[in-house]
């Protein structure tokens, strides 16, 4: 089919997108590139949407105003942010549920323990995949066009226009188009080159692991900005990067590969050494960025360390820890130099001011003296049984993308396309510059897939884009 609307990709913005469309009367065809199997991309990873809301609300308990949720991407993107945009991502995401339940996605309350998040973050019943599920069932329902298995590998434009896509050696046209394919992550040699090759010789990227799909090559992303001139936005070294279990797989390892117990312990590199302040703030806001620090580190590896009194008090991981009676033994057990080992933990056991420990809180128990310092939840780590979690690297998407504005055009030379969208991983650098916060993407996502289908709609039938989120 030709159809009115054409919608690449398969995940959370693709669907909004493509669900606007098809709300709005328009015909829409998406592209999936993954199997069936595997639909979704990384939206089938996730858990919750960090939503916006001023009194309590179904779901979420008490009140995040929107000052907090701004000020909260402020610190963790270190202020590489563009304001407009996310201020816009923010206040949408507190009024796009209604909009979701309508096709199908439930919310339930956080599970004990789950991040104390139940104040900031919605969660969906039945996780990411149901979410997934719920979006192209509705998307069926209501005549949504959907195949599989069909990457589009380039894009017809003039003048910025966008006139038809190949999928192989079959062209597509459509009056217009949403771009939403994911990033570069699972593209490997993309990775290779953005990284380089740090002064030791190593190439780090070659031992980072894949959180999410295997399908998200970047293959649009490149064509749009080498090929066609596209505006781009972002560093192509900053990612969604989490710290996970050495064991995960190459890839769609998923949440239950990350490692939540850093906060309640030490990290150490290769030589034993902490590197890192691993209590420097609630670990929903600072879990993303471990991943990053143990890229920095000699063979892109660490490992979390913590004892007995910290069981019980994180989301437990899906391979268990190395297990130890005593430090010495897990230093053995870890490969790790047992004499530099105790020193580190000798000095950090020594450094500790232990006051009311409260993970919940900012809490008053600091080191003294050390670097670096740990500013809360430090215990001395002395109660046996002793674990320790070989931690990598474990990217989720890259923030390299398409610059955007308020209507989701793609734009060239910093000129609006009128007929060619994007959303998603593909735009998130314009509100991540670095850093992350949790539920932050899919708030992206559903806000940005939601302008660009009422956009593309309203392309499709001649009419002008328009600013602004979808009330």
């Amino acid at each position: 089919m030709d159809p009115d609307v054409l919608v690449i990709g398969g995940g959370n913005a693709a669907l909004c997108a493509a669900l606007m469309a098809r709300e709005a009367g328009r015909s829409v065809l998406l592209l999936e590139a993954a199997p069936r199997d595997w639909r979704g991309g990384n939206s089938g990873h996730t858990r919750n949407l960090r939503c916006m809301h001023d009194a309590p609300q179904d779901v979420l308990v008490e009140a995040y105003p929107e000052e907090e949720f701004w000020q909260d991407l402020l610190k963790v993107t270190g202020g590489i942010t563009n304001e407009h945009l996310a201020r816009m991502v923010i206040r949408a995401s507190s009024t796009c549920r209604d909009w979701m339940r309508r096709h199908g996605v439930h919310f339930q309350p956080p599970l004990s323990g789950a991040l104390h998040v139940a104040r900031t973050n919605a969660f969906f019943m039945g996780g990411g995949k149901a979410l997934v599920n719920a979006y192209y069932r509705s998307a069926e329902r209501l005549g949504v066009q959907v195949r599989y298995a069909s990457p589009v590998d380039r894009l017809e434009i003039e003048g910025g226009e966008f006139r038809a896509a190949w999928v192989g050696e079959q062209r597509i046209t459509a009056k217009t188009c949403v771009l939403a394919a994911g990033g570069f992550e699972s593209n490997r040699e993309w990775l290779r080159e953005a990284w380089g090759q740090n002064p030791r010789g190593e190439w780090p990227s070659d031992n980072f692991l894949i959180r999410g799909t295997a399908f998200n090559r970047g293959v649009l992303l490149r064509h749009l900005l080498e090929d066609h001139g596209a505006d781009r936005i972002g560093d192509p070294t900053q990612a969604h990067m989490v710290a996970i279990d050495a064991r995960a797989p190459l890839y769609d390892g998923g949440i239950c590969t990350r490692i939540d117990c850093v906060s309640l312990g030490v990290v150490v590199n290769r030589e034993a050494e902490r590197f890192y302040d691993e209590g420097e703030d609630f670990w929903p806001k600072r879990y993303a960025i471990w991943g990053r620090l143990v890229a920095q580190q000699p063979g892109q590896t660490a490992w979390s360390v913590i004892d007995a009194k910290a069981i019980g008090r994180f989301m437990p991981p899906v391979f268990p820890g190395v297990r130890a009676d005593s430090l010495p033994e897990l230093a053995r057990k870890l490969g790790l130099d047992e004499n530099r080992f105790m020193q580190t933990l000798d000095a950090y056991n020594g450094a500790c001011r232990v006051g009311h420990f409260d993970h919940t809180a900012l809490d008053d128990c600091h080191t003294e003296g050390l670097a670096p310092a740990k500013t809360h939840w430090a215990r001395p780590i002395d109660t046996a049984p002793f674990y320790g979690y070989q931690l990598r690297p474990g990217v989720t998407f890259t923030y390299l993308g398409l610059e955007t504005d308020d209507t989701a055009a793609v734009r060239f030379a910093g000129q609006p396309s009128t007929n060619l969208f994007v959303a998603g991983e593909m735009m998130a650098g314009n509100v991540l510059g670095k850093g992350y916060t949790a539920g932050v993407g899919m708030s992206i996502g559903t806000a940005f897939g939601r302008i660009a289908g009422r956009n593309a709609a309203l392309a499709a039938a001649g009419q002008p884009a328009v600013r602004g989120a979808v009330r």
